[in-house]
Formats: C-alpha cells, structure tokens, sequence
C-alpha cells in the first residue's frame, strides 16, 4: 500500500504531466538534420569537417557523438567541439578519424539516434618508380599493357598515353581501357601501335592525378601472327549485386584475329529496353536507373570469323531499407497497452530492432518485441520516452522516432461540461454525454437531483457514460449530474434538461405562379412554446439565400418568416425552402415558384428555300418561360434597312406548333438576314440568333426610275433627269437605264443605254435640235436577266437661248441708308423666253467684293436692293434671264445712298400713367454731321408675354396714347430720319400697379442693367407712396 505522503507526491507529478501534456510545453526531440557521408580529401586535412546534426525539442535538446559505437568524450578532446549539435573537426587524421559516426539528441522526456555517417578519407599514392619491361608481341596478336593501379581511396578513371602527353589512347573496337582494372586491351596489334604507353589513373574525389612509367610495346621480327578465334580478357563477374535506381555498367573486351565483333544478349531472351546504351564499340553495356525488371543473366559475344566465345554474369538487385509502415506519437493512460508496429521493404528483407531512449529493447516481463512488433503491458509512467525502431540490411539501416507519453489524472470535466440548459420537444430522445478526461478511465453514476437513475425501458446507459433518455416527457425535466471516479480522485458536472412543446407551421408557402417583375410573399409562420428561440431561413434551389440579395427580404416576427420576393425574376423559378429552426428542433415547409415570362429566345435559324422574293426558314423552339407559345414573329435587315423590320410570311400567322414558315415580298438580288421571336400570353421574348446572310435569286427589275425630268442644259441639247432605282430594288448585276425620247409629232422613239447604276442625268447634243422645243420622254431600266419597265412619258423642252433683248428706261432712287430701288420698262417682246430680270450692283470697279445681284420674276420691273452701306454711291444695271442665262445688260446707272440714322437711342424716357392714360417723354436726339437729320420718333410696343407689336409715330420727343387696363406693356422708342430707324431705346416696362404710376428708363453705358432694374423699381415704389 502506498503511503499518504508518496501519494500526494505522486498526484502533484501527475498534475504536473497533464499540465504539460494540455499545454504542449514537453515534447521529444525531433530531427531537423541528420549528418550525411563525407568523403574528405587528404589534400584538405588543415580544414575543419562538420558533421551535421540538429534536432528540435521542448526543452531544447542536447547532444552526443559516438565513433565506431564509441562514445566520444568532448571534454577531453581537443580537436573536437560541438556547435549546436553539429560535430566539427579540426586537424583531421586519416588514421584517428575515419569511420562511423552517429548523432544522439536528448531532452528530459527522451532520446533518439540519428542514421549512421561515415567519414572517409581521399587519396591516391604515386606509383612506384621503376623502369617497366619493354613488351614484345607479332603483328596480328593481341596484347593487354597493365597499369598496376597505386593503394588509393575514393573512385578512379582510367586513360592511356600514347608516347607523349597529350596524345591519348583513341578507344575504338581495336583497343579499350577497361574503368574497372585499369588495363589497355589492344585486340589485334598493327605496326602503327608501336610506342611507349603510360597509365594515368585520376581520383575523383581529389582530382589528383599520377602517371606510371613507360611501357614500350614493340614488334617481333619472326613472323605475323596467324588469324586466331577471340579471346575474352575482360568480362564481369558472375554475381553482379546492383542498387535500385543506380547505373550499373558492364565491360567485355576481347583479342583476336580478325578484330572480334562484340554483341550483348539477356540470358531470357528479352530485348534491352530504349535507356540501355551500349559505348565503345559495345565493349560497355550501361543501363541506367536499374529496376528490378534489369536483373537476371546478361551475356557478352565475341566473334570473329574464326569463332567465338560468351562471358555471363548475372546481376542481382538490392535495395537499402524503405519504410512502408511506421508508428505515431501515443499518448495512453497509465496501466494501459501499447502496441506498435512498423514494416520496411529492402532487398534482402531487412531485421528490426527496437530502442528506448537510444537503449536497444528485449522481451523481457511486461515487454515483448517481435519483428517490428512491439508491446508494452500495463504502463507505468517509467515507460515513456522516445522509441526508435530500426530496420537494417547489409545494404544500409534506417530509422524512425515516435515518443510515447503515459499518462495519469483524476477525471476533469474542463472542455466536456454537461449544457447548463438542455432544452428538448416532448416525445424526442435526449443524450446526455459524460466524458470527462480521466487517466485510467473514470467509472460514471448519474443522478437527477439527489437520486440515482437506474435504466429501464425508456432509460439507458451506455459503457462510455451516456445517458439516453427516450419519449420524454415534461416529468423527465430536472438537473442531472454525472458522477466521475477512478484512484486518482472524482469529479461531477450538472446540467438541467427542459422539455417543450414540439413547434407547428401554422401557415406555410403554397405553390403559385407568377409574372416576371411582379413581387409575391411566401408565407412561413409558426406556433412554438414561449421558451423557444426561434430563428427563419430560406432555401432557394437547395442554396440558402444570403442576406444583401436585393431581390429578397425576410420579413415578419418572432412567429413568421415571411419571404418577399421583389421584381421577380425567371431565374427565380424553382423550389422555396422555409427553414424554422429551435433550439430543439427544425421545421421546413416546401413550396414550388412558377415563373412566367416572354419565351426565350428561338434557336437554330436556317434559310433553307431561296427564291427571288421568298426565302424558307426553319427554327427550333427556345423556352416558353411557364407560358406557351403562342405565335412566331419574322423578322429581317439588310444593308438597305435601318434595324430590323417585320417581314410578311406565309402563313402570314404562324402559331405556336410551327417551326418553319416562308418570308415573301423580298427584293431580289439582296443580301438578307433573318431572326425568330416569340410570343406568348406575357409577351414578346428575346429574338433568335441571327441566320446567315442569305442573297435572293436575281431577276428581271421591277421598278421603274422615278422623277423623270430635265430641260436646260446649253444650246443644242436636251437634258433629261431621273431618281436612280436604288440598289435593293435593282433586282440583279449589271444594272443600268434605258432612256428613251422623241420630239413632239414623231412616232419613232431613239434609245440610249447607260450602265452606270448610279446614273441621273443624260445630256443628248444635236445641232438640228431648235431652242426650247418640247420632247416626249421616258426611262426604263435593265439588268443582266433582262429589261425593266419603263417610267411614264413626261414632257420637257430642249436648252433655251439667253435674251437677246435690253429692258428700257432705267433709274433708281435711294430709299434710305441701306436701300436702292431700281426701276425699268421690261422688254415688249423677244423670241426668247424671259423668266425674269436681275439686278447686279456694285460700289466701284476696284471694289469686286462690293458686287452683288437681285433677281425678281418676269412680271416685275422694279426691285429694292438692300443691305447697302449708308452714303455710299452705288453703280447698277439690269438685264433679263432665263435658264440658258442673262442677256445683254444696260448701260450702269448710279445712286448714293441716305446718311445712316443717329447711332445713339433716345436716353431719359420717362413715363406717367394715370388711369389707362400713358404720357412719355425722353431727350431729342442730335445727329452727328455724318447721321441724316432725325425727323421724328417711333414707338413700338407690345403686351408682356405677346408677340404683337403696335407702332406709333410722333415728330416730338414726347407721346400719348391709351392702354387697356389689367396687362402690362414693353415699349421701344426709336428716332425717324430719311436714312431710316436709329437703334431702340432699352426696353421700357409699363407696369399697370394703380391708377396712377410714374417711373423713368435713364440710360448710360457705365450703368448695368441690374441697376437699372433697381433704379426702375425704386421708381415704382415711389410712385405708388
């Protein structure tokens, strides 16, 4: 039994570890960087070697090193230190300190070992220097030079020089350099390889190299050497073990005479796969990446026509270890199992050990180690740590860590608490879940209220500690409390359980069909037991709707969840979800949302059928959007129609069923596009895809040129007009006018083509033709399928000749400052007709740009020029025209015009109104001695808002005059002379206030019109006093 005290130390370590353990402050060390093979130059033992190792840990790990399985002491070596937990060396010896090295981190939960390293030392030692015997061979035989590779250590290559550097041996199928002993192989010796040889063998790690001493290789002079089969000098061994993914490469080289031919085979029979290569001259077979398909027999063939000879080997594979199955940090309560299990695949099959804290494990007691099997019975807190299992064959070993923490603890309900308030419907299960954390497990008592529950037919508890409570009933409200024990201590939890009413959807949405761009609400209301929190939702379509969509708006109170849905959508159609969730329960209620709108768009418009002036579509239908469809709509463009325009059809109705009809009354010879719409009892719906552009069948032109015209032109001729057959109504290529005419009494028409499509005009010159005589015209047209009709037959006259004839009897007056009239006598009679007279005018001849002309119709003799400059004489003539042009103008006359009007308005008007009656008066105006004398005032005015304008003149500054009442009047005053109306006054506001008013329009150029504004309202005002 253990004593009071040792339990209490006990517990308090226990709470310490299940601190530790919450809060993640311990945890095993863990690799970072394990240290690598290093293979160290001999040439570089003045530098430091660093053998890497760094693991992380809570707290942080320490480190030790082992050499060779022994463990290094630090603190006696001087030429070894720690940083961090990297290994560094200094002063390195090839003797002292090659070897294996492994890494251990460690922290107070546990330790781990690292893989092994190895540290290797380069080098390669001279040859030893000695003359070599000369060799001596008959041309024809074959001959191998050895190189006698010095001690050395790291990978070598190997070449040949051919009596002096740089000149080395070319390998080709007479002569080889084999990379694994060294030697030159030469098959058939000819005069031309006479000469001295030196091996030169490379480290290459160092990259030292050493040459040997000569070898001179000579002819003997007692005969050629015979032909002979091949002798194979170099070949592989017989068991060539081979690494997963490594290049393995064979050599097989041989003599003979002839030069032996070398070939390879798989003992299988099997072809080499594409990554085999084979270099020179198949003396080496390289196969990369070896997998295991590469292993089994090879064989190497040396042939020559005297025979031939085989090498065989077979190449093993092997694998170093490869984890297929590991374990995982564990954490298990005191007195429980562990079982752990890790599996590593190799070639061959790898062995497991097992290590604590980098201590190896045996069966022994409660521990059982098998295989990679390990078991741990009945856990003490001895038992955790870090555990390491290893697998390892010849080829190499790994490792894996997890750390094991046991655990020990009195049940703590932290995190696992019962809900201070359950609440629950009638009639449903309750679950009541006891799970506090206890190491070992905790044994469970439930009570409500003080009593204890023991099970039933409604009641039950599960192994783990769960309460369930079927078919509960308002009596099953109550505080329940779970009990919690086991050695280390107890600890309880209560929560109190409320049973309610079960809630009801008293009013739930209906399936409806609606318009697009109508709103509608979805009804969602509810009858729920006070104590209930109850929340809505919507689902739309299986997703719930978002709140922020503009479209939908939750709305109602606690009891209802009503939906709007606002400017409904086609997109809208589908399946409505309302959702009503409690703290008990959840409710839902479905309704479907029927959409209808204008269909969809119709698809797949073909032009099947052309003809001249018919095209037959098909379509296929689009979407009726809830509605059927009632009818199709047809319409068309072409470069000649702005937009798209409705086309007739046959049918000229096309219902809802049919999906082809016939568009009529196309032009022929035009480019066409069609699209479909749809209509149903909603609307009109999008319009189809457009068709391709299709050209109607070309045919004979059906229209005839309109407005057909003409006369003028020059003499001689007779010019006809016309208004151009546009191009959508030409019908065809090749489009042209026939113009057709004769003169008045023939019976012969003369024709002339044109082929200009464009064409309006055509000008027919003949000196036989007389001055304005009358033609019958007309205008067909043609196309290259044939002639047109022709325009109806117009009358028009051939060019006329200008008047030869002078009017009589010119002169002219001056009427002001900006007018002249000119008068005539017209002309009695001319053979030519007259269409009327112009009137050209003009300052002086060295002033062209002063030139203008007036023209009046022939029944007039006079004409007023006007625009003129005031007192300015003018030079005029006349002469009469017609449409060939003017005739002989008179001798110039001339008259000046009036002195220009006073350029300054009358100023200081002043007004009285008494009654209806208005007196005015202003400041005469003075003319300057340029201006015509002034010779009276005019008075214009008008109601406000009126356009009207009455005038009045008087020869004083002053004036009288009677106004209805109720209006007011805008007056303008301007001076009278011979040279014509002086600029206005500024506009005068009569206002009808009162019976009696009297105001004043004072003017000057440095007052604005805001004062003057001000000046007349004062007035008013002070009138009205």
């Amino acid at each position: 039994m253990t004593l009071p005290w040792k339990q209490l130390v006990l517990l308090s370590i226990i709470d310490c570890l299940a601190d530790c353990l919450d809060s993640g402050s311990y945890h095993g060390p863990r690799w970072r960087m394990e240290p690598g093979d290093l293979f160290i130059p001999v040439e570089s033992l003045e530098e430091e070697a660093t053998l890497a190792c760094d693991a992380k840990g809570i707290p942080a790990p320490q480190y030790r090193w082992s050499l060779n399985g022994t463990l290094i002491n630090l603190g006696l070596d001087r030429r070894r230190r720690l940083s961090g937990g990297n290994l560094i060396i200094r002063s390195l010896d090839r003797y002292q300190d090659a070897g294996m090295y492994q890494c251990m981190a460690y922290n107070t939960v546990g330790a781990i070992l690292s893989r092994r390293a190895r540290l290797q030392f380069a080098y390669l030692d001279h040859f030893k220097v000695h003359t070599r015997s000369a060799v001596s061979v008959r041309e024809g035989q074959g001959v191998v030079l050895l190189c006698g590779t010095p001690t050395s250590s790291g990978d070598l290559t190997y070449a040949w020089v051919f009596n002096e550097y740089p000149y080395f041996v070319q390998q080709d199928n007479r002569r080889f350099v084999s990379q694994e002993t060294g030697n030159l192989y030469i098959a058939k010796v000819e005069p031309s390889d006479v000469g001295n040889y030196t091996c030169v063998v490379m480290n290459t790690i160092t990259k030292g190299k050493v040459h040997s001493s000569p070898t001179s290789l000579i002819l003997r002079t007692d005969g050629v050497m015979g032909e002979y089969e091949p002798k194979i000098e170099v070949n592989f061994p017989d068991n060539v073990p081979a690494a997963k993914g490594s290049t393995v490469t064979l050599e097989c080289f041989a003599l003979g005479n002839p030069v032996p031919e070398i070939t390879w085979k798989r003992a299988n029979g099997v072809p080499f796969p594409s990554k085999v290569k084979m270099k020179y001259s198949n003396a080496v077979l390289e196969i990369p990446s070896f997998q295991q398909d590469d292993t089994g027999g090879y064989e190497c063939v040396a042939e020559n026509k005297m025979g031939k000879n085989t090498a065989t080997g077979r190449l093993a594979f092997y694998a170093k270890p490869q984890w297929m199955q590991t374990m995982k940090d564990t954490a298990l309560a005191i007195e429980e199992r562990l079982h752990w299990e890790c599996r590593a695949n190799g070639k061959p099959k790898p062995s497991y050990t097992w290590l604590k804290n980098g201590q190896a494990l045996v069966s022994e007691d409660r521990i059982h180690v098998e295989e990679g099997a390990l078991s741990l019975a009945v856990l003490t807190l001895s038992d955790a740590g870090m555990y390491q299992c290893v697998a390892e064959n010849k080829h190499g070993v790994i490792y894996f860590s997890a750390e094991l923490m046991v655990l020990a603890s009195p049940p703590d309900f932290t995190g696992n608490l019962l809900r201070a308030l359950l609440k629950a419907k009638a009639g449903t299960t309750v679950t009541l879940e006891c799970k506090p954390q206890a190491y070992p497990i905790a044994s469970i008592l439930w009570k409500k209220g003080n009593l204890p529950i023991h099970t039933n037919d409604r009641i039950t508890l599960s192994p783990d500690g769960t309460l369930r409570l079927a078919n509960v009933t308002k009596s099953d409200a109550g505080s329940y409390t779970c009990f919690a024990r086991n050695r280390f201590g107890m600890s309880s939890t209560t929560g109190r359980l409320l049973v309610t009413d079960p809630t009801r959807i008293t009013q739930g949405p209906a399936d409806t069909e609606i318009i697009v761009g109508e709103s509608i609400v979805l009804p969602c209301q509810v009858a729920s037991d006070p104590v209930l929190d109850v929340s809505f939702s919507w689902a739309f379509n299986g997703q719930l709707i978002a709140k922020g969509d503009r479209h939908f708006e939750l709305v109602g109170g606690r009891t209802a969840g009503d939906l709007m849905i606002r400017n409904i959508q086609l997109n809208h159609a589908g399946k409505y979800i309302c959702v009503v969730d409690t703290d008990v329960e959840s409710l839902s209620a479905v309704a479907v949302l029927i959409v209808k709108g204008p269909p969809g768009p119709p698809d797949a418009v073909t032009v099947d059928e052309v003809t001249d002036n018919t095209a037959q579509l098909t379509w296929s239908p689009g979407r009726d959007n809830g509605s059927p469809i009632a009818n199709y709509l047809i319409q068309t463009r072409n470069p000649f129609t702005v937009g798209w325009q409705r086309v007739n059809t046959v049918p000229e109705v096309i219902d809802g069923n049919t999906l082809t009809a016939t568009a009529v009354d196309l032009n022929a010879w035009v480019e066409y596009e069609f699209r479909v719409l749809a209509k149903n009892s909603v609307g009109v719906g999008e319009p189809s895809p457009t068709s391709l552009k299709t050209r109607t069948e070309d045919a004979v032109p059906d229209a005839a040129p309109g407005e057909v015209g003409g006369g003028g032109g020059s003499r001689s001729e007779l010019v006809i007009t016309w208004e151009p057959v546009p191009e959508e109504l030409q019908n065809g290529e090749s489009f042209g006018y026939i113009i057709a005419f004769r003169a008045f009494g023939e019976v012969t028409w003369t024709h002339v083509a044109t082929s200009a499509p464009g064409a309006s005009r055509y000008v027919y010159r003949n000196d036989s033709i007389a001055p304005f005589s009358p033609f019958h015209v007309k205008v067909g047209t043609y196309n290259s399928k044939g002639q047109g009709p022709f325009s109806a037959v117009v009358t028009i006259y051939s060019a006329e000749i200008e008047p030869s004839g002078m009017p009589g009897r010119v002169w002219a007056r001056s009427f002001s400052a900006s007018e002249i009239e000119v008068n005539w006598q017209a002309l009695p009679f001319t053979p030519e007709r007259v269409l009327g007279y112009e009137v050209v005018y003009w300052e002086d001849d060295t002033k062209p740009e002063t030139m203008g002309k007036v023209r009046v119709p022939g029944n007039q003799s006079s004409a007023t020029v006007s625009g003129l400059v005031g007192h300015t004489q003018y030079f005029l003539t006349v002469s009469a025209f017609n449409t060939a042009g003017t005739g002989p103008f008179l001798p110039a006359i001339n008259a000046t015009t009036k002195k220009p009007p006073p350029a300054q308005p009358p100023l200081n008007v002043e007004w009285t109104l008494i009654g209806s009656q208005l007196s005015l008066y202003w400041e005469p105006v003075m003319a300057m001695e340029s201006e015509s004398e002034v010779t009276g005032y005019q008075l214009s005015y008008r109601r406000e808002k009126h356009k009207d304008v009455n005038t009045l003149t008087t020869a004083n500054s002053t004036a009288e005059l009677t106004l209805p009442e109720d209006d007011d009047y805008i007056f303008h005053i301007q001076s009278q002379s011979e040279g014509g109306l002086g600029p206005p006054s500024e506009p005068i506001k009569i206002h009808q206030l009162s019976m009696s008013a009297q105001g004043s329009r004072a003017w000057s150029p440095d007052v604005s019109p805001l004062s003057l504004l001000l000046t007349i309202a004062i007035s008013t005002f002070r009138s009205t006093s």
